[in-house]
């Protein structure tokens, strides 16, 4: 009953803030929208064998660490840099799906922006198969599978939208960057 009731509060407060990006299916917000959701629910699955997070058993719980630990690293990156040198300013950019921290009018190229174009969504990423690998099932793989599916979405459309704002500038960071893992994908 608990798993339920979390995932509706959770949802309704993840609703809120994505209530202007649902409006608006062609904008980033609305696939990244969905892209948690599918997360909170792998989350709510596999939580349910709360003892097995912590065995360390086996080279399936060190990769699910792994990928956990980097998703906590490449958030507060990602974040940090958004935040120092992205320089966020609403008054410039008055686009109402845009969450305060994505208001950047300064394109973020330096740290793990230097090698992926999407940190936060990487961290997502990783967030999601670090889950799946905690408790490993078909119905987990397909949440995980769909959390990437919507997270690869997020970032072309978020990439189409900034090339509109940064332009050219934009195009030739891409040419020089992965979107989600350095040197890879």
């Amino acid at each position: 009953m608990f798993r339920p009731i979390v995932f509706i509060v959770l949802s309704a407060a993840w609703v809120y803030v994505s209530r202007a990006s649902l409006r608006a299916p062609r904008f980033h917000g609305f696939y990244r929208f969905f892209a948690v959701e599918f997360i909170l629910i792998l989350i709510l699955l596999n939580f349910a064998n709360f003892e097995q997070w912590f065995a360390m058993r086996s080279l399936r719980q060190l990769a699910s660490w792994f990928f956990l630990i980097a998703s906590v690293v490449a958030a507060v990156l990602g974040l940090y840099l958004l935040l120092a040198s992205g320089r966020p300013e609403a008054e410039r950019r008055d686009d109402e799906q845009l969450i305060g921290f994505e208001k950047t009018t300064q394109l973020v190229t330096t740290g793990a922006y230097r090698y992926i174009r999407h940190p936060m969504y990487a961290s997502l990423l990783f967030l999601a198969w670090g889950v799946f690998f905690k408790n490993p099932s078909w119905i987990a793989a397909g949440l995980a599978l769909g959390a990437t599916a919507f997270l690869v979405a997020t970032a072309r459309a978020e990439e189409v939208e900034n090339v509109r704002y940064f332009g050219a500038t934009y195009e030739a960071y891409k040419q020089t960057t992965k979107m989600f893992v350095p040197f890879l994908f």
